[in-house]
């Protein structure tokens, strides 16, 4: 081991002290900051995987449109299931309606699925807060939570139903046809997380949809799932070539990325914010550092006296940075990583001492924090911990290795 390296290590960890102040408080500080911001970002992670996994539910990873109706979407959605990378196909149907509920009108969005999917019923009734999936036919339909909330609809209820087909034919009439509208039964009301799908929608079957805008056997596009480890933008180009005019793959990125971008623009402003926490750490390691080659000037001064050379003088103290970085970068992945295992007990904790125990399942839709680890951004908090304070001890090193050996050495 070479000497100054032996220095170094004796600097932070001095005879009969296993834990000297000035060490534990400077290994303490890229502690505390480490593990906050793996904490952090980690939510943040979650946060947009969770938002991630509740659009491609409802809207799927990708959707085959012509801008068009589609009329032969069996054979469509067969095409699509025999390509390596597609897990599901299936029809859909949307557009706007008008419910009618005690005298008041709400128009939501509406989205027609196909009921002989399992797959498409097992993520609605995954995110069912009232109702059975069981009860869900030609008759009945799904409400959003806020839809719900906003009307008083509850399941079993009945609603009118209005489409702007129906307002067309009583324009073209003159009037002189009767309106009548269609009575459906609300058979579940659901949440998502997701608070544009959960403000203002109404899920129905394909055949209802069909047969309100007048479709016949057509959709308006087939829904794509699509398998482990394929990535949607590439698969989207790939699917589009594959199918050809007048066929085209549009992403949920296309029409919802702007509300991705926003949590990703979070992140990164938390990131930014609270590195500073590990700047203020390296702060103080210069600090303790500084204070230390004053204290030590005699022992540098013999140091040089003996023959060592100012980059070997420096090395000492920029190792001790080192030793202090990674030190604290360990313990603070693993109080990080504790943090974020027991992060729901912590915040259930929190919430009933002050009494908002419900505030994040109203506000967010989780009745959980979610927390997602990237090993990527982890890499990325150690070496920038690790970097930060190395970089802590290049003052005092550089102090330390223009002291002059005389004067060191008859300094008191």
């Amino acid at each position: 081991m070479p000497w100054y390296l032996y220095i170094a290590l004796r600097h932070l960890f001095p005879q009969g002290k296993r834990f000297p102040v000035y060490t534990l408080m400077s290994v303490t500080g890229v502690v505390l900051g480490e593990a906050v911001l793996m904490v952090v970002i980690s939510v943040f992670n979650g946060f947009g995987h969770e938002i991630r996994t509740r659009i491609a539910d409802t809207y799927g990873d990708l959707r085959i449109v012509t801008g068009d109706l589609i009329y032969n979407t069996e054979d469509l959605s067969e095409r699509l299931k025999s390509m390596e990378s597609v897990e599901s196909a299936v029809p859909y149907a949307h557009g706007l309606v008008m419910l009618l509920h005690k005298n008041k009108p709400l128009a939501p969005m509406v989205e027609g699925i196909d009921v002989r999917s399992d797959e498409e019923l097992g993520k609605y009734e995954e995110y069912l807060l009232a109702g059975n999936m069981d009860d869900f036919d030609d008759d009945s339909i799904l409400v959003s939570s806020g839809l719900a909330d906003q009307l008083q609809l509850y399941v079993g209820g009945e609603v009118e139903m209005y489409t702007p087909l129906m307002m067309l034919k009583l324009l073209e009439s003159d009037g002189k046809d009767m309106l009548l509208p269609r009575s459906v039964r609300v058979a579940g009301i659901f949440q998502t997380g997701w608070q544009r799908a959960d403000e203002n929608t109404v899920i129905c079957t394909l055949r209802l949809m069909q047969d309100l805008y007048n479709l016949g056997e057509g959709a308006h596009g087939v829904r794509v799932e699509l398998n482990e480890g394929y990535e949607i933008e590439p698969e989207s180009r790939s699917i589009s070539d594959a199918l050809g005019r007048p066929f085209f793959a549009r992403t949920w990125m296309d029409t919802h990325g702007d509300f991705l971008s926003v949590v990703q623009l979070e992140k990164r402003m938390m990131f930014f914010l609270l590195f500073i926490i590990v700047i203020v750490a390296s702060f103080s390691i210069m600090s303790s550092l500084l204070i230390f080659v004053i204290r030590k000037t005699r022992e540098i001064g013999l140091f040089a006296a003996m023959g060592a050379t100012p980059r070997q003088v420096a090395a000492c103290f920029c190792y001790q940075g080192l030793f202090i970085g990674i030190t604290g970068t360990i313990f603070g992945m693993g109080l990080g990583f504790t943090l974020i295992h027991f992060r729901n007990h912590i915040t259930s904790t929190i919430s009933r001492i002050l009494g908002v125990a419900d505030s994040m399942n109203q506000i967010y839709g989780f009745s959980y924090l979610p927390a997602r680890v990237e090993m990527a951004d982890m890499i990325g908090i150690a070496l920038l911990s690790i970097l930060v304070a190395t970089l802590a001890g290049l003052i005092p090193a550089y102090k330390a290795s223009r002291l002059d050996p005389v004067e060191a050495l008859r300094s008191e």
